[in-house]
Protein backbone atom coordinates (compact mmCIF):
# COMPACT_ATOMS: atom_id res chain seq x y z
CA UNK A 1 0.00 0.00 0.00
CA UNK A 2 2.00 3.21 -1.22
CA UNK A 3 1.69 6.78 0.30
CA UNK A 4 1.83 10.24 -1.01
CA UNK A 5 3.23 12.77 1.38
CA UNK A 6 2.91 16.20 0.05
CA UNK A 7 4.90 19.41 1.19
CA UNK A 8 4.11 22.51 -0.01
CA UNK A 9 6.69 25.63 -0.52
CA UNK A 10 8.06 27.54 -3.18
CA UNK A 11 11.01 26.40 -4.81
CA UNK A 12 14.06 29.29 -5.45
CA UNK A 13 16.69 30.31 -3.24
CA UNK A 14 15.43 33.12 -2.06
CA UNK A 15 12.09 31.03 -0.36
CA UNK A 16 14.09 28.40 1.11
CA UNK A 17 14.11 29.09 4.61
CA UNK A 18 10.81 31.04 4.81
CA UNK A 19 7.51 30.35 6.68
CA UNK A 20 5.57 29.42 3.85
CA UNK A 21 8.41 26.20 2.97
CA UNK A 22 7.97 24.63 6.09
CA UNK A 23 6.11 21.70 4.48
CA UNK A 24 9.34 21.70 2.35
CA UNK A 25 11.41 21.77 5.33
CA UNK A 26 9.29 18.66 7.36
CA UNK A 27 10.04 16.63 3.96
CA UNK A 28 13.69 17.60 3.96
CA UNK A 29 13.88 16.36 7.29
CA UNK A 30 12.27 12.79 6.73
CA UNK A 31 14.47 12.40 3.29
CA UNK A 32 18.04 13.01 5.37
CA UNK A 33 16.71 10.73 8.20
CA UNK A 34 15.84 7.63 5.74
CA UNK A 35 19.29 8.77 3.85
CA UNK A 36 17.96 9.51 0.91
CA UNK A 37 17.53 12.40 -1.63
CA UNK A 38 15.14 14.91 -3.67
CA UNK A 39 14.97 13.83 -7.48
CA UNK A 40 14.11 16.30 -10.12
CA UNK A 41 11.26 14.79 -11.52
CA UNK A 42 7.57 15.97 -13.51
CA UNK A 43 6.09 18.93 -11.28
CA UNK A 44 7.83 18.38 -8.27
CA UNK A 45 11.06 17.04 -6.80
CA UNK A 46 10.92 13.57 -5.86
CA UNK A 47 12.29 11.07 -2.87
CA UNK A 48 11.02 7.53 -1.85
CA UNK A 49 11.47 6.33 1.36
CA UNK A 50 9.85 3.73 3.51
CA UNK A 51 8.71 3.37 7.31
CA UNK A 52 8.12 -0.33 8.21
CA UNK A 53 7.47 -1.73 5.33
CA UNK A 54 5.38 1.00 4.38
CA UNK A 55 6.38 2.62 0.98
CA UNK A 56 6.44 6.71 0.67
CA UNK A 57 6.59 9.04 -2.21
CA UNK A 58 7.67 12.45 -0.73
CA UNK A 59 6.99 15.27 -3.22
CA UNK A 60 8.03 19.22 -2.71
CA UNK A 61 5.95 20.75 -5.86
CA UNK A 62 8.03 22.82 -8.39
CA UNK A 63 4.90 24.65 -9.67
CA UNK A 64 4.79 27.09 -6.98
CA UNK A 65 2.70 27.43 -4.20
CA UNK A 66 -0.69 28.48 -6.24
CA UNK A 67 -0.42 25.26 -8.65
CA UNK A 68 0.50 22.57 -6.10
CA UNK A 69 -2.66 21.02 -7.07
CA UNK A 70 -1.13 19.78 -10.69
CA UNK A 71 1.99 18.52 -9.05
CA UNK A 72 -0.16 15.90 -6.42
CA UNK A 73 -2.96 15.10 -8.93
CA UNK A 74 0.07 14.09 -11.32
CA UNK A 75 1.53 12.15 -8.39
CA UNK A 76 -1.52 10.56 -7.06
CA UNK A 77 -2.37 9.16 -10.45
CA UNK A 78 1.37 7.88 -11.47
CA UNK A 79 1.70 6.21 -7.82
CA UNK A 80 -1.59 5.09 -8.29
CA UNK A 81 -2.19 5.96 -4.56
CA UNK A 82 -5.49 6.41 -3.20
CA UNK A 83 -6.89 9.43 -1.58
CA UNK A 84 -7.34 8.18 1.65
CA UNK A 85 -2.88 7.75 1.44
CA UNK A 86 -2.74 11.09 0.46
CA UNK A 87 -1.04 13.64 3.31
CA UNK A 88 -0.39 17.27 2.37
CA UNK A 89 1.72 19.25 4.76
CA UNK A 90 1.46 23.23 4.90
CA UNK A 91 1.81 26.32 6.82
CA UNK A 92 -1.33 27.82 8.64
CA UNK A 93 -1.14 31.27 10.10
CA UNK A 94 -4.42 30.72 12.16
CA UNK A 95 -2.12 28.64 14.29
CA UNK A 96 0.01 29.67 16.80
CA UNK A 97 3.64 28.98 15.56
CA UNK A 98 4.71 25.51 16.78
CA UNK A 99 1.41 24.02 16.78
CA UNK A 100 0.35 21.57 14.48
CA UNK A 101 -3.28 19.98 13.34
CA UNK A 102 -4.27 16.82 11.63
CA UNK A 103 -7.50 16.49 9.78
CA UNK A 104 -9.00 13.92 7.45
CA UNK A 105 -10.62 17.37 5.28
CA UNK A 106 -11.60 20.54 5.54
CA UNK A 107 -11.31 24.01 4.23
CA UNK A 108 -8.60 25.62 2.76
CA UNK A 109 -8.37 28.48 5.17
CA UNK A 110 -7.16 31.55 2.28
CA UNK A 111 -4.08 28.94 1.72
CA UNK A 112 -3.90 28.38 -1.98
CA UNK A 113 -1.53 25.74 -2.34
CA UNK A 114 -4.47 23.92 -0.63
CA UNK A 115 -6.80 25.89 -2.31
CA UNK A 116 -4.97 24.66 -5.53
CA UNK A 117 -4.82 20.83 -4.71
CA UNK A 118 -8.64 20.88 -3.82
CA UNK A 119 -9.44 22.45 -7.24
CA UNK A 120 -7.73 19.82 -8.88
CA UNK A 121 -8.45 17.01 -7.13
CA UNK A 122 -12.11 17.97 -7.21
CA UNK A 123 -12.78 17.98 -3.51
CA UNK A 124 -11.21 18.64 -0.12
CA UNK A 125 -11.38 15.14 1.23
CA UNK A 126 -7.85 14.48 1.47
CA UNK A 127 -5.80 14.76 5.04
CA UNK A 128 -3.46 17.69 5.84
CA UNK A 129 -1.18 18.71 8.55
CA UNK A 130 -1.02 22.31 9.14
CA UNK A 131 1.65 23.55 10.83
CA UNK A 132 1.60 26.67 12.98
CA UNK A 133 3.40 29.78 12.20
CA UNK A 134 1.28 32.91 14.36
CA UNK A 135 0.33 35.74 12.81
CA UNK A 136 2.92 38.01 14.48
CA UNK A 137 2.52 41.02 11.54
CA UNK A 138 1.16 44.47 11.08
CA UNK A 139 -1.59 45.37 9.55
CA UNK A 140 -0.74 44.61 5.75
CA UNK A 141 2.47 42.77 6.37
CA UNK A 142 0.53 39.32 5.64
CA UNK A 143 2.69 38.48 2.90
CA UNK A 144 6.24 39.60 3.90
CA UNK A 145 5.07 38.06 7.01
CA UNK A 146 4.72 34.15 5.12
CA UNK A 147 7.51 34.63 2.50
CA UNK A 148 10.13 36.03 5.68
CA UNK A 149 12.76 33.87 7.56
CA UNK A 150 11.73 32.49 11.25
CA UNK A 151 12.72 35.01 14.13
CA UNK A 152 15.60 34.06 16.09
CA UNK A 153 13.73 32.61 18.89
CA UNK A 154 11.64 30.39 16.32
CA UNK A 155 14.55 28.92 14.94
CA UNK A 156 15.53 27.70 18.38
CA UNK A 157 12.30 25.69 18.02
CA UNK A 158 12.51 24.75 14.52
CA UNK A 159 13.73 22.27 14.59
CA UNK A 160 11.84 20.30 17.27
CA UNK A 161 8.38 21.26 15.56
CA UNK A 162 9.66 19.61 12.09
CA UNK A 163 10.66 16.56 14.19
CA UNK A 164 7.00 16.36 15.37
CA UNK A 165 5.61 16.73 12.15
CA UNK A 166 7.42 13.95 11.06
CA UNK A 167 6.71 11.70 13.90
CA UNK A 168 2.80 12.99 12.78
CA UNK A 169 3.28 11.71 9.66
CA UNK A 170 4.75 8.29 10.64
CA UNK A 171 1.81 7.95 12.66
CA UNK A 172 -0.59 8.73 9.99
CA UNK A 173 1.27 6.03 7.85
CA UNK A 174 1.29 3.12 10.32
CA UNK A 175 -1.45 4.10 12.58
CA UNK A 176 -4.40 5.54 9.98
CA UNK A 177 -5.15 9.31 9.99
CA UNK A 178 -7.87 8.90 13.01
CA UNK A 179 -5.49 7.58 15.99
CA UNK A 180 -2.81 9.61 13.97
CA UNK A 181 -5.06 13.06 14.87
CA UNK A 182 -5.66 11.22 18.26
CA UNK A 183 -2.04 11.53 18.98
CA UNK A 184 -0.80 14.48 17.08
CA UNK A 185 -3.62 16.87 18.11
CA UNK A 186 -3.38 16.48 22.00
CA UNK A 187 -0.03 17.31 21.46
CA UNK A 188 -0.39 20.24 19.94
CA UNK A 189 -2.99 21.48 22.42
CA UNK A 190 -0.37 22.09 24.88
CA UNK A 191 1.29 24.62 22.36
CA UNK A 192 1.17 28.35 23.87
CA UNK A 193 -2.20 30.28 22.11
CA UNK A 194 -2.45 33.52 20.72
CA UNK A 195 -4.64 34.90 18.65
CA UNK A 196 -5.73 33.65 15.47
CA UNK A 197 -4.86 35.40 12.48
CA UNK A 198 -5.82 35.83 8.43
CA UNK A 199 -5.49 34.16 5.37
CA UNK A 200 -2.55 32.81 3.47
CA UNK A 201 -1.66 34.37 0.03
CA UNK A 202 -0.56 33.12 -2.66
CA UNK A 203 1.80 32.57 -5.81
CA UNK A 204 4.64 32.51 -4.46
CA UNK A 205 2.33 32.69 -1.23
Amino acid sequence: MGYLIAGLGNIGAEYQNTRHNIGFMVLDYLAKESGTNFISSRYASVAEISIKGRKITLIKPSTYMNLSGKAVSYWLREKKTERENLLVISDDLALPFGTIRMRKQGSEGGHNGLKSITESLGGNNYARLRIGIGDNFSRGGQINYVLGTFGEEEQAELQFIIERAAKAIEAFVLLGPDRAMTTCNARSAQQPASAPGGENPGKSA
